[in-house]
């Protein structure tokens, strides 16, 4: 194995990515080094990168390794492991997906069974120069602390179904499974990005009876009618709010939607989305993440309308492997290769994010 290992520095807003080496980390007992084969680029990280979320504010450290969705093969394995987190056997060179976030159990969420809340998951961006320097997903290695959930990745699985597995896939399945059965219900999804065509296969899978993809570019809106919606509402011919709440009632009628899950990204899609949906009605909210964005809504029609709004950021750790049980159920069913539409070298990982940016490609992925 190599002595050393690259990675991509984050040095803040405005400022390119550079290149560096660290020395690889003496594996702790309990702990993993993956060597990582692919990572993706997540809207999260192009919040950062654009400056939506500014992570020196929110107290975390710079420069820093980020990114977070990933795959890779076991480089070494810490004393004491001898399989996965399903109790499947684990070696090195094993292709595995993992938890980028590691719950304390100790916090009132945790002990409360809620470990997907745990504050501490919010500190997965950790200081560069200190052990293990490995703490990111845009690098040749991510170092496992123990306790991190890890699961063996099956052969029929590639890594460009997988990667996106640990964030998007494994976020939208928590989600609905927090927001009840959707069997015979009306679901809308505003935003056809990664999260949106993960949420129209999952509720497609969970038996809803009409799904309603609402975006504005033809690749998503294609891409959602390959996954399974049965209406797709183009923002570029319903061009307002109003328009849209209209559109989507004059598809499933006056009662509204059971389940509208916001996968955008933007704040202003929260009162629309409400007003799409019927009385009793779950608003998943996953997409909104950057502080300080806000917007208006009309309490009195959540009060009045008995809905719910229920928001999510990670998931629980049983998640990854029903995602990987999900993937290998419906492999052939949808095309999940579509999702990433081009990879990057680690010395381009700043035309990757440019390319994202101006939506030359949906999602980049990063081969260190």
């Amino acid at each position: 194995m190599a002595e050393k290992g690259r990675a991509a520095i984050y040095n803040g807003i405005g400022k390119p990515f550079e290149i560096i080496e660290y020395p690889l980390p003496e594996v702790e007992p309990g702990a993993i080094l993956v060597k990582i084969t692919m990572a993706t680029i997540c809207g999260s990280d192009m919040h950062i990168w654009r400056g939506d979320i500014d992570i020196a504010a929110l107290g975390l450290p710079l420069p820093a390794i980020i990114g977070h969705e990933m795959t890779g093969t076991v480089a070494a394995l810490g004393q004491g492991v001898t399989t996965d987190s399903a109790g499947q056997p684990l070696a090195v060179g094993d292709r595995v997906v993992y938890h980028f976030f590691n719950p304390c159990g100790r916090c009132p969420a945790c002990l409360h069974g809620e470990e997907a809340a745990c504050s501490m998951n919010q500190l997965f961006i950790f200081p560069i120069d200190a052990f293990p320097h490995f703490t990111g997903a845009y690098a040749e290695y991510y170092y496992l602390r123990p306790g991190q959930t890890v699961i063996r990745v099956p052969d029929e699985l590639t890594d460009t179904m997988v990667a996106p597995l640990n964030c998007a896939l494994s976020e939208v399945i928590y989600g609905f499974e927090k927001i009840g059965p959707v069997f015979g219900e009306t679901v809308v999804i505003q935003g056809a990005g990664g999260l949106g065509i993960y949420a129209t296969a999952v509720s497609r899978e969970m038996g809803a009876d009409r799904i309603i993809v609402v975006d504005g570019v033809d690749e998503r809106l294609k891409l959602a009618k390959a996954f399974g919606a049965d209406e797709v509402v183009d923002m570029r011919k319903y061009a307002t709010p109003a328009e849209r709440v209209q559109r989507v009632m004059d598809l499933i009628g006056y009662r509204g939607a059971g389940v509208v899950a916001e996968m955008v990204g933007l704040p202003q899609a929260i009162p629309e989305g409400l007003d799409m949906l019927g009385s009793g009605g779950r608003f998943l909210e996953i997409g909104n993440i950057s502080p300080g964005m806000i917007t208006t809504i009309d309490p009195s029609a959540i009060v009045r309308g008995s809905k719910t709004i229920y928001g999510v950021v990670f998931y629980g750790r049983d998640t990854l492997k029903k995602s990987l049980d999900f993937l290998s159920r419906t492999k052939d069913k949808y095309p999940y290769e579509k999702l990433l539409s081009r990879s990057y070298p680690l010395e381009e990982i700043n035309r990757a994010f440019e390319e994202q940016e101006q939506r030359l490609v949906s999602r980049a992925a990063i081969i260190p």
